[in-house]
């Protein structure tokens, strides 16, 4: 998968188009303007004879949300990301289903722009040109060429940009309504501490969860949903683009991240299921109040226990490219000569002659967290010491590299701050929050299905 397809694997992009009747400036009252018959004026035959084929609809209307419109074409955009994130193809039965999903997502998020706006809340152009500015720049390219990317496969940017509207408005309504209403007590804070301590040596999970609510008439088919997601996710599909796809969590735009956490830190459902995972496992879907949860455990560690993947790296990155069109067989003892070269490195110094002698580039990256590497990686480079460099690892398409240890600072496993468990106690908080209002704004929305 290319890097770009990597990032639209975490995308949810939504267009929402808005329309409505607007008073023309100037224009007089209905009492003040000359009655027109245009019927008679335009002398229109009673059995007209009419040439040539229908004009086909260019845009059809799927949903009207409090008087904005989405579109096939928003619904279609948003599958076609999906398609494009999925290797290119989305298999016919899955169509309707995911479209469904789409469709009920674009309504949530047509919501909650509204409810932003609503509160006066103002999201700026130029706050959205910064945003997407960075994400060319993750999968480096320019804005013009990230448009036309997502032009030539289905897409358009104009729903890039209707979807960061979306994120930007519901973050900042979050801060603005429900934040500003939310308090952690200093017993709470210390409680939450002094139990860590109790528990020093337990087991910590890095959890990433996808919610979807349900009530009672919709349960069935929402669970037959969430495992149709499921089948996806462990057939290798991205958790993280899932988790911004279809999560209605607070968390969705983080990719579902819920950081690290305890068992008994979860709704009971949750904390069960979890006792029973290991690293790299994701749950049945778990019926919990109002729906049901997905979750992953995507890492684990002791509480206040040092550990070696805690480690932060200084590192020197020596890659070398090929020539489009190469073959394996040319390439291999290139990389055989790479490998042997790498492993009298003589520490970070030696990684710019070796870039030299093959050609390639270096690239120095300090504060990398051990745990933020690829697993295949961590495995490599908790037995190296300061100065060695990995196997060479990567791809003939995407270039192939060594990574070379210059540093490496062990992090003392002292209980968290007052601070990080406040955060965690008014994150938690503010997303249970979020969801009953998410629940409120669908409640009250006048929605017309066509």
């Amino acid at each position: 998968m290319s890097k770009t397809r990597a990032w639209i694997a975490g995308a949810a992009v939504a267009l929402t188009f808005t329309t409505g009747a607007m008073a023309q400036e100037g224009a007089k009252p209905d009492d003040q303007q000359p009655a027109i018959n245009s019927s008679e004026s335009l002398r229109l035959p009673e059995n007209p004879q009419v040439f040539g084929t229908a004009m086909p609809s260019v845009v059809k209307a799927t949903a009207i949300v409090n008087g904005d419109v989405i579109t096939q074409t928003d619904v279609g955009q948003r599958l076609q990301l999906l398609a494009i994130a999925n290797g290119g193809q989305i298999a016919p039965e899955e169509r309707q289903r995911l479209g469904e999903q789409v469709l009920r997502n674009l309504i949530d998020e047509t919501l909650q722009i509204q409810a932003a706006k609503s509160e006066k809340i103002e999201v700026k152009q130029s706050d959205i040109d910064k945003t997407v500015q960075r994400v060319a720049e993750n999968v480096k390219k320019t804005p013009a060429q990230l448009a036309d990317f997502l032009d030539a496969n289905g897409s358009s940017i104009r729903s890039l940009r209707r979807q960061i509207e979306g994120e930007i408005s519901w973050q900042r309504l979050q801060r603005s309504k429900i934040e500003s209403g939310v308090t952690v007590g200093d017993d709470e804070v210390k409680a939450v501490i002094d139990k860590m301590n109790a528990s020093k040596g337990t087991e910590e999970y890095k959890v990433g969860e996808i919610y979807l609510s349900a009530t009672p008439s919709t349960q069935g088919q929402i669970l037959d949903n969430a495992n149709k997601i499921l089948a996806q996710l462990r057939n290798g599909a991205s958790f993280a683009g899932y988790a911004r796809q279809y999560s209605e969590s607070s968390t969705a735009p983080v990719g579902g991240d819920l950081g690290w956490v305890r068992p008994e830190q979860l709704p009971v459902p949750l904390a069960d299921a979890l006792r029973r995972m290991d690293a790299g496992a994701i749950s049945d879907p778990i019926p919990v109040g109002g729906g049901f949860s997905i979750i992953a455990v995507q890492d684990t560690r002791k509480i206040l226990t040092a550990d070696p993947r805690d480690a932060v790296l200084n590192l020197k990155q020596v890659s070398i490219a090929f020539p489009k069109g190469t073959s394996r067989a040319a390439a291999d003892p290139i990389v055989s000569r790479f490998a042997e070269a790498a492993k009298s490195i003589g520490g970070c110094g030696g990684a710019e002659k070796i870039a030299t002698d093959f050609h390639g580039e270096v690239v120095t990256s300090d504060q990398v967290k051990m745990r933020d590497l690829p697993a295949a990686l961590q495995r490599l480079m908790l037995p190296m010491q300061v100065g060695q460099a990995t196997q060479p690892f990567g791809s003939l398409e995407e270039g192939v590299r060594v990574l070379v240890i210059c540093g490496r600072d062990q992090v003392d496993q002292s209980a968290p701050s007052y601070d990080d468990v406040y955060n965690q106690l008014n994150e938690e908080r503010v997303n249970s929050r979020a969801r009953r209002y998410l629940r409120d704004l669908r409640r009250d929305a006048v929605i017309e299905f066509r």
